[in-house]
């Protein structure tokens, strides 16, 4: 009688997990037929039974229909992006529980090459359907201007492959331009993992993220020495090293990069203009207004550099015409026409370089006060009068009450 019981107890135990079984088969027909609904019904019992939610393979067979379910919804909204970061915990679980290997059974299929542009019925609907499919959803956002959905999409296509630099660089371009800092920069340091991958467009959105947004000057500056190290020809890179050094206050490692960045690129307007604040800085006047004046000659149209210029110039004349106020009244009168003579040849030079820079930026206000101020002061009628005129009309008749 006991070998009775016992014979009839297995044979219910084995009924049981048939029937169990039956139920994950229904779930593959109706995955294969397409009767998705079904198939996630069934296979949501596969995983409540403990029968069959130990088995990987069930879960895997769920990750393909929610794939399926992720794929086939051509809304590509926030509901459909749930369904695929579910899809892809899910392939996560059966890869996890069929022992992490790539290369044999459950694990080996969840990262099954996907076979784009076949058949529907012969792709394998593994996790690199998933990645491939939300690929394609982040292009059609993007198509339609949905920029948010758009990155949304290409983040999740990232989560399942770290090392696909088209989908990061689209990710991290994508969520800077949102002002989604943070996620930008995560996207940017998985592309500096990458052996192989020309790097130097993540150094560069990196570095400004971290200089810009971030107000961070000194991660930005180990980002740069990540750069240089890894492309130490690049001269972009070494522009941005010595702009930081000079934001941290390292003149002395400042100049010493200029100097070997221009043995390199002598012809660098901006990195001429540096040298040349650095020696105006620390005293070196001529020297200064002499790269400045090279930065122009190098690039006529460098703003800065015709900006830079003028101002020095400008300023020289200020100080030029202060020294007089120190004079006793017999030596003010014979140096007042000597000095100001002087201060009036740096104003006249000035003049031509705030005119390109206007030319350049031919709104700016500030320059065309600043050049008010100099034809005024050398009584050029006409040509303050051109400035007061347009000043007035762009800020209106008190502009010089408004602090220009």
């Amino acid at each position: 009688m006991k070998k009775l019981i016992l014979s009839m107890a297995l044979i219910g135990a084995t009924t049981l997990a048939f029937g169990q079984k039956k139920v994950v088969r229904s779930a593959e027909k109706n995955f294969k037929s397409g009767d998705l609904a079904a198939a996630m019904s069934d296979i949501e019992a596969a995983t409540a039974d403990p029968e069959t939610s130990s088995d990987p393979a069930t879960y895997l067979l769920k990750a393909k229909i929610q794939t399926k379910m992720f794929g086939s919804d051509s809304t590509n909204t926030e509901k459909t992006l749930e369904v695929g970061k579910a899809a892809l915990g899910t392939y996560l679980e059966a890869f996890e529980m069929a022992g992490s290997d790539k290369t044999a059974g459950v694990g080996e299929e969840v990262y099954e090459a996907d076979m784009v542009g076949v058949p529907d019925n012969l792709r394998p609907y593994s996790i690199e359907t998933l990645k491939n499919t939300a690929f394609d959803k982040a292009i059609d956002r993007y198509n339609e201007n949905d920029l948010e959905m758009a990155y949304s999409f290409f983040d999740l296509a990232g989560e399942v492959d770290l090392t696909d630099t088209t989908i990061h660089y689209n990710a991290g371009f994508l969520a800077n331009d949102l002002g989604m800092y943070e996620e930008a920069k995560r996207h940017y340091k998985y592309l500096l993992e990458i052996d192989g991958y020309n790097k130097l467009n993540a150094y560069y959105s990196l570095v400004q993220i971290q200089s810009g947004q971030d107000k961070d000057p000194e991660a930005a500056y180990e980002t740069i020495m990540a750069g240089r190290k890894d492309y130490p020809e690049d001269k972009i890179l070494a522009e941005y090293e010595i702009q930081l050094l000079l934001q941290l206050n390292k003149m002395d490692e400042a100049m010493a990069q200029i100097q070997e960045a221009l043995k390199n690129d002598p012809n660098n307007a901006s990195i001429l203009l540096r040298s040349g604040y650095l020696k105006e800085q620390s005293g070196d006047i001529e020297g200064g207004l002499a790269d400045y004046k090279k930065a122009v000659e190098v690039d006529p149209d460098y703003f800065e550099g015709n900006y830079y210029t003028g101002a020095l110039l400008l300023e020289e004349s200020v100080k030029m015409l202060n020294t007089l106020n120190d004079l006793s009244d017999a030596e003010w009168e014979v140096q007042s026409p000597i000095v100001g003579k002087k201060a009036d040849e740096n104003y006249k030079e000035a003049v031509k370089y705030f005119e390109k820079a206007l030319e350049i930026r031919p709104d700016n206000t500030e320059i065309m006060a600043i050049l008010f101020q100099i034809n005024t002061r050398l009584k050029n009628t006409a040509e303050a009068e051109k400035y007061n005129k347009m000043l007035i009309e762009l800020k209106g008749p008190n502009w010089m009450e408004d602090g220009e």
